[in-house]
């Protein structure tokens, strides 16, 4: 079978402004997920379902840290519902123990009197809710305390990269999900570099995976060079002294 042709990446448009247009499925399931020092407890407690202690979790962290990766595996060891804006009052109201999960509770605009309905009702009839958030609650745009005084009582996560090892996992995973094997030793020049953050992370392997297909050629370290430039320059940060030789590409 022929593999389907990949659109033609656009790389005139500003470093700043990139479109993550991916042309891959990420791998999301339970055994894809990397657990290191920055996401250990979160993973052990969604793998420790349905042996919660208390009924809501929390999970908080910046972006692409992995915690939709932990509510699709919530959600898949669950079978748990994932309620959209619009029906959280609803939900409250039919009662029950379905587990549901809630994602980007801080952003996406919920129904602040159905969320409160739907932790109370949570907590009194032992409903397992997974919320996620980038923010802390005490930083979620809440129009009253109500909501979180009741997250708060939540038992709380947060992810971060906190190491190399992590980073490095994270640019293997992603470049294994769009099928390129790249050198070990490219990926150590980027973790030495880069800006240290998942979404980061997200952005130069979509980036490098587009200046590569423009060159038609694999990932090389100048592919690396060149993309870790123009992160720098989107930032507007000064350029490094050239610490790489075409050479090491071949």
């Amino acid at each position: 079978m022929t593999a389907p042709a990949r659109p033609e990446p656009d790389l005139d448009q500003p470093a700043g402004q990139l479109t993550l247009e991916l042309g891959h499925v990420p791998a999301q399931g339970e055994g894809d997920f990397w657990v290191g020092e920055g996401n250990r407890l979160a993973h052990g407690r969604i793998l420790a379902f349905p042996h919660w202690p208390d009924p809501i979790t929390l999970l908080t962290g910046p972006a692409k840290a992995g915690k939709s990766h932990l509510a699709r595996i919530f959600g898949d060891r669950s079978g748990a519902h994932f309620a959209h804006v619009d029906e959280l009052e609803a939900l409250a109201g039919q009662g029950g123990r379905a587990p549901l999960v809630i994602e980007d509770a801080d952003r996406l605009g919920y129904d602040e009197a159905g969320l409160f309905h739907l932790l109370n009702q949570s907590m009194r009839e032992q409903r397992p809710l997974l919320l996620t958030a980038r923010e802390d609650v005490a930083n979620w745009p809440l129009a009253t305390d109500d909501v979180r005084s009741r997250v708060r009582r939540a038992s709380a996560f947060t992810l971060e990269l906190t190491d190399d090892i992590q980073l490095s996992q994270m640019l293997v995973k992603l470049f294994g999900d769009r099928q390129v094997r790249v050198d070990p030793r490219i990926i150590s020049y980027l973790v030495a570099r880069m800006e240290r953050s998942a979404e980061e992370v997200v952005i130069l392997a979509d980036l490098m995976d587009r200046l590569a297909l423009a060159r038609g050629t694999a990932i090389t370290r100048s592919v690396a060079a060149q993309a870790l430039a123009r992160r720098r320059s989107a930032r507007g940060e000064a350029a490094p002294e050239q610490d790489w030789d075409s050479e090491d590409d071949e």
